[in-house]
């Protein structure tokens, strides 16, 4: 297979050389940068592109590549077909329908009847098609008229029909890191194939694409070969920040995800939240996500203070935070700075308490003091032989036998017996606590009238 041109050898002919993005595909399993997991000695994938199981009975009748975007799919269905000595026909669910489904089956079928090559399906984007549409698939992979081969960005759990998923090989697809996607800059810049040389890349714009690259290679390529187009054209050897950021028309946020600026618009991000000014937090947050900030770590903080800050004051804080949390692992990037957007909001105009932090603050305190004492006696587990002998569970009052499910009893250790550890505040909902809070102890002290 010869190598395709460079953007430089084709300078001058009729035709345009195909985009930088294409023109570094990966070939083989061992250009493929990132995806460990996948491409270890014995992995599914491994065994699928170097043989095992590439025919016979174990053969699986379909993969599902399932991932964020700009992480390998179309390559690595491309390797199977190609590494298998298969046809390779690509359909997106975009554009697809149900006769172009069935003509492809068709196809595929006549290619066997003849003793053509096998050919193997690459659906671009599974999840849109409805369910109808995936049905129409079932029949050819079950009688491996071909490999099918399908790419979602979307849970497969939820997108895809169950006869599909459980008749797949589903492989997942993992982000690509800063490191892997710096591999394939420098590779693009130096391979004949790609650059080859032509131009060489200050670190600050280096940086950068990284940045706005969010994890996706093909976004990263895309952005480097406008770049390299626009110093070539200024008859420059070096591609600058400047002109990363006039290609790709997205000025370069002055923040270090390792330095000062990460934590410094951290710090901002949750103080301003905490303070309840949700027009600061969104600015901070804008800044984070446009300087490619890991929206898992962003996440998690949003995660953190919907309990230390908010606690009970609005109990519904904390689920809007890990459901954002979760959305950022199951949606990705870009999309999901929408979720972390709306989390943002919800928190910064929730009412404020501290006060399940300063409780559990004050509970650790007198364990580190040595106040703790042993379980009472009524209160042990009662349920292994000889436990009721050592007068274990003797006079425990099942809470659901009393008016209101609650009772007179001491549930504390005698150390701490009576101690308040909790104080309510009258922010949001803990104003209503504060009075239940006080009947409780009350009747659980033995205090009440």
């Amino acid at each position: 297979m010869s190598e395709p041109e460079t953007l430089f050898e084709s300078a001058g002919r009729a035709h345009r050389p195909a985009p930088l993005a294409a023109r570094m595909r990966p070939r083989t399993l061992d250009d493929v940068v990132g995806q460990d997991h996948l491409l270890a000695p014995g992995a599914p994938l491994r065994r699928l592109v170097d043989g095992a199981g590439r025919s016979g009975p174990a053969a699986p009748s379909s993969v599902l590549l399932w991932g964020p975007p700009g992480t390998g799919k179309t390559t690595l269905a491309r390797i199977i077909s190609a590494a298998t000595g298969r046809k390779f026909v690509e359909l997106s669910a975009v554009t697809a329908g149900v006769k172009d489904v069935r003509d492809a089956l068709a196809a595929a079928k006549k290619d066997l009847s003849v003793g053509g090559p096998e050919t193997v399906l690459f659906l671009d984007e599974v999840h849109r098609f409805s369910k109808a549409q995936q049905d129409s698939l079932l029949h050819g992979v079950e009688d491996r008229t071909v490999t099918l081969v399908a790419a979602t960005t979307e849970n497969p759990h939820f997108s895809v029909i169950s006869p599909l998923l459980s008749r797949s090989l589903l492989l997942t697809l993992r982000p690509l890191t800063d490191a892997d996607v710096g591999v394939l800059i420098d590779r693009a810049l130096t391979a004949a194939h790609g650059l080859a040389g032509a131009v060489t890349l200050a670190p600050a714009a280096r940086e950068h694409l990284l940045r706005i690259a969010g994890g996706d290679a093909r976004r990263a390529l895309t952005a480097l070969e406008a770049a390299a187009g626009a110093a070539l054209d200024l008859e420059q050897t070096e591609v600058s920040l400047e002109l990363v950021e006039h290609a790709v028309a997205q000025a370069a946020a002055r923040y270090d995800r390792d330095g000062d600026q990460h934590y410094d618009v951290i710090s901002a991000f949750i103080k301003s939240l905490r303070g309840s000014d949700v027009d600061a937090a969104l600015h901070y947050l804008a800044r984070m996500v446009e300087a490619g900030e890991d929206p898992r770590f962003i996440a998690r903080r949003l995660v953190i203070l919907a309990s230390e800050d908010i606690g009970m004051a609005d109990p519904t804080a904390l689920p809007t935070a890990v459901a954002a949390a979760q959305a950022v692992q199951l949606i990705g990037m870009p999309e999901a700075q929408l979720n972390l957007a709306h989390a943002t909001v919800h928190l910064a105009l929730a009412p404020k308490s501290n006060a399940v932090t300063t409780a559990l603050g004050a509970a650790v305190a007198d364990l580190r003091a040595g106040v703790a004492g042993p379980v009472p006696s009524h209160l042990r587990d009662s349920h292994y032989p000889g436990a009721k002998g050592m007068g274990h569970g003797k006079g425990y009052k099942y809470s659901h036998d009393y008016p209101h499910g609650v009772v007179e009893q001491q549930y504390a250790p005698d150390a701490v017996h009576g101690k308040d550890y909790y104080a309510p505040t009258d922010n949001g909902a803990e104003r209503g606590l504060s009075d239940r809070l006080s009947r409780l102890r009350a009747i659980l002290r033995g205090d009440a009238g």
